[in-house]
């Protein structure tokens, strides 16, 4: 085999040039080697994309580094974006790209940029500052053993370091039990609670939410374990840190994977009741945001409006189906809506807000037909805790199909502020804080 020789007299070309014949001569190489050791393709793209030319290489990079940076950022809240924010995420971008892209692809056949791109795109979206979505997308450099966590101590800083700390201690908190029982998993949950950084539990749940996200590479006994211990520790924790919608979307993977016909029954029924490519719930909300914005009445009262929709998660549901003995059409909360009412007197404001929800109830009775018996006034007769609502169900089925019943909750804004304090605390008790002092000491998410 001949070999290339460099020539002995050093001749000036540019920079291009010298680079195409690099390449070309590695690619007469590997054409040589190949008749006496053929090799697979992807041994091949990986010799030439060392061959690669360096600014190909780090405007890859560049593109990557200002592309993640903007998917990140835009869906933050611009309360928590400052310039030193804005620097602390580019940096901890700048130092993990290079080193995301040079790792093997991951179990499920991500690659861990892509990986790391999606833990921190769901905390931007739970509005989480930038520490800490720094702190995610550095966890996957550090897990793979690239850098250590000194080091992002001394390139980032030191708050950045300490939760990364937090969060591999978080993660090796299950492994310190053997049985994932009632009483064990209760335990482990206010362990989480009690004695780490809240913001270290959270990335840790989202973490969770991503990996049950992409279990399809697991073998189907591997898939059951991590759902009943999701069942166990990770949703109930999610809805103690008020991460409800995490919860929900945790609850139902798990029962997917873990009552696989169940799940298709339920979502074969919700499914039926669709209308078209979008879902029954934005329906009936911009329906109703409409109603409510042209009522002249309403208009004299409030400011704003504001309207939330859910659909029952399917876990919930079938949590009731079996509690209750009912069929799934005999559930009255299927489909919920919240409206939140601004009231535009500062003089009157308690009064002016409970005559906007009276109002508001009259306008929803104009629009569908009102189940009577589920009406509740909190307003006019307020829980024991404090809480002051009104709720209602509606019949929204048509004279082509008939809808599940909707439950309607209607509240100012300031009814609205102190029921979230007290689900709060309630959540902190579903998720195993039952001492009132633990429960008054907790930082709520």
């Amino acid at each position: 085999m001949s070999v290339i020789r460099p020539s002995p007299i050093p001749i000036p070309r540019c920079r291009s040039q010298v680079l195409h014949r690099r390449l070309y001569s590695i690619q007469l190489i590997q054409r040589r080697r190949r008749r006496w050791n053929p090799r697979s393709e992807v041994e091949d793209t990986a010799i030439e994309s060392t061959a690669r030319s360096p600014e190909a290489a780090g405007g890859k990079m560049v593109v990557e580094l200002v592309g993640a940076f903007n998917e990140v950022t835009e869906r933050m809240n611009s309360v928590w974006l400052s310039t030193s924010s804005s620097r602390l995420l580019f940096k901890a971008l700048k130092l993990s790209i290079p080193i995301l892209q040079s790792l093997p692809l991951a179990s499920d056949g991500r690659s861990p940029l892509s990986k790391a791109l999606s833990l921190s795109i769901i905390l931007a979206d739970l509005q989480m500052d930038a520490e800490v979505i720094s702190a995610s997308i550095l966890s996957e450099v550090v897990d793979a053993n690239a850098i250590s966590i000194y080091e992002v101590r001394d390139h980032i800083g030191t708050g950045t370091a300490h939760l990364l700390h937090e969060i591999f201690r978080v993660k090796n908190i299950p492994f310190k039990v053997d049985v994932l029982d009632d009483e064990t998993a209760a335990s482990l949950r206010k362990f989480y609670l009690t004695y780490y950084d809240i913001r270290a539990v959270i990335m840790d749940l989202v973490s969770k939410l991503d990996e049950m996200r992409h279990l399809d590479h697991l073998p189907r006994y591997r898939q059951q374990i991590l759902s009943l211990e999701v069942l166990k520790i990770y949703s109930p924790l999610a809805h103690a840190v008020g991460a409800n919608h995490l919860s929900l979307e945790l609850e139902d993977i798990s029962f997917r994977y873990l009552f696989p016909c169940s799940y298709i029954y339920l979502d074969s029924w919700l499914r039926g009741h669709e209308n078209g490519s979008k879902p029954l719930i934005d329906v009936y909300k911009e329906q109703l945001h409409r109603s409510l914005k042209d009522d002249l009445v309403l208009a004299e009262m409030v400011n704003d409006v504001y309207i939330k929709g859910r659909y029952k998660s399917r876990y919930s549901m079938m949590k009731k189906l079996l509690r209750d003995g009912r069929k799934p059409e005999e559930v009255n909360d299927v489909l919920g809506l919240r409206v939140i009412l601004m009231p535009n007197s500062v003089v009157n404001d308690v009064e002016v807000g409970e005559k906007a929800c009276y109002r508001t109830s009259e306008i929803i009775r104009s629009l569908w037909k009102e189940i009577p018996h589920r009406t509740k006034d909190y307003i006019a007769r307020p829980k024991e805790n404090g809480y002051r609502s009104l709720h209602m169900a509606v019949d929204v089925s048509d004279s082509d199909q008939i809808r599940p019943l909707m439950e309607i909750q209607i509240r100012t804004m300031d009814m609205d502020g102190s029921a979230n304090a007290g689900t709060a605390s309630h959540s902190l008790y579903k998720g195993g804080l039952t001492d009132p002092k633990e429960v008054s000491t907790s930082v709520i998410f």
